[in-house]
């Protein structure tokens, strides 16, 4: 006996939806044989998992703390930048921007935690790679003048 599709996605319930939006293409997609053959369930269920509901979460955290940093509110961008690094860790990009939030707040330790981070997730983040260097050169001037 066959399970409806819809019995496939029970983790994407934060998003029906995207869910609505999902289950028409992918029953089209699932009626050809080599298709279901070559995709398999395993897929489906993995592109639709409950990870993905944490995955726009983060990116909406992620561009309303970018929003927050443009407007210079540092407090908002910590809040949501952290939130977004929180749901979603491999983000070379959050990392990045995390670690310009804290240092416009002013913390110098984390933000070069967080320009590291980036650069380990991304080796070739050349915003990272130049935003640490930065960072790390006025420290040394800092350091040089005292």
């Amino acid at each position: 006996m066959r399970r409806p599709l819809a019995t496939w996605l029970p983790g994407l319930s934060c998003a029906p939806a995207l869910r609505r939006r999902l289950v028409a293409p992918l029953r089209r997609l699932l009626a050809c044989a080599p298709a279901r053959r070559a995709l398999g369930a395993s897929l489906v269920l993995l592109a639709l998992s409950p990870a993905g509901c944490r995955t726009l979460d983060a990116a909406r955290a992620y561009a309303a703390g970018t929003a927050a940093l443009e407007r210079g509110d540092t407090t908002a961008a910590l809040a949501e930048l952290e939130r977004a690094a929180a749901l979603e860790p491999h983000s070379s990009a959050v990392q990045n921007h995390l670690g310009i939030a804290y240092e416009a707040a002013a913390d110098l330790d984390a933000a070069e935690r967080a320009y590291e981070r980036a650069l380990a997730l991304d080796c070739e983040n050349a915003a990272a790679a130049h935003n640490l260097e930065a960072l790390r050169a006025r420290r040394a001037a800092a350091e040089g003048a005292r």
